[in-house]
């Protein structure tokens, strides 16, 4: 079913690629930019179809030819150890999944990035992303789990308190020191250098009341020609983190103006808001799924003739989905409004014609959808349509 609402979703879009770009909208492409775009959507259109039809496929494959017992026996063969036998279970999904659906990865980077000179990506880093992607998932998600294993066979049905405890603390400690731990991995961090743009960001800083030592430039044109920016952390660790490709892409106007719709989810408590509401439907979550767990139908739901926490889990993942599209719909209402939001601190504390011309160069150089479907934006969009904040600004 969820499948279906997607695929008729996708193809509602795919109907407005074709449509004239609104008037306020005239200016972000040309007629051939406009082409490569339609072109862009079109193309990646057709491959999120592919991709889709292909997951599903594998995971009914699995569901009906016993995929899941069949793994599920391997590594009982391997160990007795409930715990370990969970790790080696989602070992060989997860890493599975990844080798088998690694040339969709492939062909979506080296192919219709590349040929809409997008991907700055080489194969060597291609690869070194996958396998440092994989120990991260192996040291830190193995830990996560082991622990949750170790609650639930402690305490039984009331595990999902003490997993929610370590979930949250976790869930913060991230949010803290993400940008110190984990980028690093993947990225190179420099402060930003001297000079009249860290000058305006830091005058605006100051204007504020916003206190800001922490600026950052990461290296994201080792990937992609796409730009971004991003606050991340809270207190003492909030930085704020520009991409080189933002600093290339815009002048220091525009790049101020990005940063104070970032300074406007900070000083509107967005962010605080959504680690609360992350947290607390990680609880739910977990609290449901404690009344599945113990339930052997749940296993052999999944084909599984052992149950187990682990094949429970799958289990429960497949059939919470429905509950976690209606909770994503509710928080992308609310990412939408607080996007709003930002924008106006941006607009009443800075200037609302960067942030504008801003908006622009960055949906022309991504080539973004000027023109999506309300039942698409509805389902999926965290943001507005970029028509609609500007509509916004110039209020």
């Amino acid at each position: 079913m969820q499948f279906v609402l997607e695929t008729v979703l996708d193809y509602l879009n795919a109907r407005h690629y074709n449509d004239p770009i609104p008037n306020e909208l005239n200016d972000v492409f040309d007629k051939t930019e406009y082409q490569k775009s339609q072109s862009y959507k079109k193309t990646t259109y057709r491959f999120g179809l592919i991709t889709s039809t292909f997951s599903l496929l594998l995971t009914l494959i699995f569901l009906f030819f016993g995929g899941f017992e069949w793994i599920d026996g391997i590594a009982r063969s391997i160990t007795h150890s409930p715990i370990l036998i969970a790790l080696v279970f989602f070992g060989i999904i997860m890493i599975g999944n990844d080798l088998i659906t690694m040339p969709f990865s492939y062909y979506s980077t080296f192919v219709i990035e590349e040929k809409f000179g997008f991907n700055k990506t080489t194969k060597k880093i291609f690869l070194l992303d996958k396998l440092k992607g994989w120990l991260m998932m192996v040291v830190v998600g193995g830990a996560i789990l082991a622990l949750i294993i170790w609650f639930f066979e402690w305490a039984g049905s009331n595990f999902w308190i003490y997993a929610w405890a370590l979930v949250a603390l976790f869930t913060i400690f991230m949010n803290l020191f993400y940008s110190k731990l984990i980028v690093p991995l993947f990225n190179k961090q420099t402060p930003l250098e001297l000079g009249s743009l860290k000058t305006k960001i830091e005058n605006f800083a100051q204007q504020v009341g916003f206190e800001l030592q922490n600026i950052f430039v990461i290296d994201g044109s080792k990937r992609s020609t796409k730009a971004n920016a991003y606050f991340s952390g809270f207190g003492k660790e909030k930085r704020v983190t520009l991409y080189d490709t933002l600093i290339n892409d815009l002048d220091e106007e525009e790049i101020v103006a990005v940063l104070a719709h970032e300074v406007g989810h900070y000083k509107k408590n967005h962010i605080v808001f959504n680690l609360i509401a992350s947290l607390i439907l990680t609880g739910i979550t977990l609290f449901i799924l404690s009344l599945f767990v113990n339930n052997p139908e749940v296993s052999y739901a999944i084909g599984v003739s052992t149950p187990s926490f682990h094949a429970a889990l799958i289990g429960f993942g497949i059939l919470y989905s429905p509950i976690s599209e209606i909770t994503g719909l509710a928080m992308n209402h609310l990412s939408r409004k607080f996007e709003y939001q930002a924008d106006d601190y941006a607009k009443d504390n800075y200037a609302a014609l960067p942030l504008i011309s801003s908006l622009k160069k960055l949906s022309k150089n991504s080539l973004s959808n000027l023109t999506p479907h309300p039942a698409y934006v509805f389902m999926h969009y965290s943001h507005p349509p970029l028509s609609k904040r500007i509509a916004n600004l110039r209020k």
